[in-house]
């Protein structure tokens, strides 16, 4: 029977300045290299940190011939030892064997996870494994980093943490492309001609996962001022680009008593600590991110740190890019969607964060304020260099008739988010928010390419495995 917490990490291992000591380690075996010495060589790593810890195994441990020189990549140990100083170069320190135990063998022939390096597309056929491997590894650390350091920053902040269900009755968005959720029997609905009976179903109404918890967050902002949620949320939108997933992370800060100005400094503020706490609790992981996958990501996010947020307004950027000599995809007039490369544009003109505001109300949802001019809303959308927005917010609108003006327009039925209605009969007040998905926020801080590899078991269209 094995102790819980008694041993020593590797990480704590490859950074000790206590030498010599005695330790014990837990880990896998990542390769096995004999000497003509007498001695083998294991590389072991518990997913700690980036590195794996040297371990010198001597030909006089009992189960050296039986067990040590058939260890292969996957089989996990544990080795009890002297920590030292090593000899050799890259590290700091290795471990000189007492004993190495065998916990559990890895069929050699079939592990998949060979020296070779593998494609990430491959890695995602082998999501249950893939963690194992020195990319996705580093990119689980930094995703926990980025995770913990919302609840603090907004913890910090004086925000309560609010869980907001994820089966609803209510479309946030508007697109309609959501999960519809049903106990219903229907393989034996398609085989009769009797109509479909919502009422017969388990909460005897249509209801589908949720895209977003910003409307209930609206109503616990309503009485207890400062909210956040932060959990799945679901699009049942048919893409297979590099940036979509099906099921992603949320974070959806809500506070009354703020305005669009209120909203933008909490969102600089907060990509401003998220980014920092990366750098400084994840710095090996972020080195290997600089030098493989991203070249110059660490002064990207340094550059966002350093530098105030420039603020604009949509119709200015219209007009800047209207008047620049680039050739983008997609033509720009005002009126219509910026898409992710006039954004990157934006950013790389200014030469750090762009915070656009006031967008034209008829491309943006019900739920945001209008502006005086009757033509834009009091929306915002966080612009990052190289990428383009990473944080969607607004103002909400918190008059009862210019609400329910707005979701006429918008085609709603009112009765359906009576609830969302009351709040600006009891007691309305001016209350602004931002969603951030977080496999968006991973993708940026660590550079990979597809957003499908920041996430442990990614789902996408005719993808749910596992």
């Amino acid at each position: 029977m094995i102790a819980p917490m008694d041993w020593t990490t590797i990480d704590a291992c490859r950074t000790s300045t206590e030498l010599p000591r005695p330790v014990e380690i837990r880990g896998w075996i990542r390769t096995r290299r004999d000497s003509k010495g007498g001695f083998s060589f294991l590389e072991v790593n518990d997913g700690t940190s980036l590195g794996n810890l040297q371990v010198v195994a001597p030909a006089e441990l009992e189960n050296y011939a039986e067990e040590i020189q058939k260890l292969t990549a996957g089989c996990s140990v544990v080795v009890k030892g002297e920590l030292v100083e090593s000899p050799a170069k890259g590290q700091a320190t290795e471990l000189h064997a007492n004993s190495v135990r065998v916990i559990g063998w890895c069929d050699g022939e079939t592990y998949p996870l060979q020296k070779k390096r593998h494609s990430f597309e491959k890695l995602r056929e082998w999501s249950h494994l893939r963690a194992r491997t020195n990319t996705l590894g580093a990119v689980m650390r930094v995703r926990n980093r980025i995770s913990q350091s919302i609840h603090r920053f907004f913890d910090d902040e004086g925000f309560n943490y609010l869980h907001t269900p994820i089966i609803t009755a209510s479309d946030c968005e508007g697109a309609g492309e959501m999960f519809r959720v049903t106990t219903l029997n229907l393989e034996k609905l398609a085989g009769s001609n009797r109509p479909f009976d919502t009422k017969q179903d388990f909460f005897q109404k249509p209801t589908h996962l949720t895209v977003s918890g910003q409307l209930e967050a609206e109503t616990y902002a309503t009485a207890l001022s400062r909210v956040y949620t932060f959990g799945p949320t679901f699009r049942a939108e048919n893409s297979n680009t590099s940036r979509h997933l099906a099921e992603f992370w949320m974070v959806e800060p809500e506070a009354a008593f703020y305005d669009l100005h209120d909203n933008m400094q909490l969102a600089e503020r907060f990509l401003k600590r998220v980014f920092s706490d990366c750098l400084s609790h994840c710095g090996e992981d972020m080195e290997f991110f600089n030098e493989r996958i991203e070249k110059g990501k660490i002064d990207q996010l340094k550059s966002v740190i350093e530098k105030p947020f420039e603020h604009m307004t949509y119709t200015d950027a219209v007009e800047r890019l209207l008047a620049c000599d680039e050739k983008f995809e997609y033509p720009v007039e005002w009126g219509t969607d910026l898409q992710a490369e006039h954004e990157r544009y934006l950013t790389s003109v200014v030469g750090g964060p762009v915070i656009l505001t006031d967008y034209p109300s008829s491309i943006k949802p019900f739920y945001m304020r209008v502006s005086d001019d009757g033509k834009t809303v009091a929306a915002m959308d966080v612009l990052v260099p190289g990428v383009g927005e990473i944080i969607g917010g607004s103002q909400r609108e918190e008059r009862l008739d210019v609400l329910q003006r707005r979701m006429a327009e918008g085609g709603l039925d009112e009765s359906e988010y009576w609830w969302y209605v009351d709040l600006r009969r009891y007691g309305t007040v001016p209350h602004a928010g931002f969603g951030l998905g977080l496999e968006r926020a991973v993708q940026y801080v660590t550079g990979m390419a597809n957003i499908r590899d920041v996430i442990p078991f990614p789902r996408t269209p005719g993808n749910a495995e596992f």
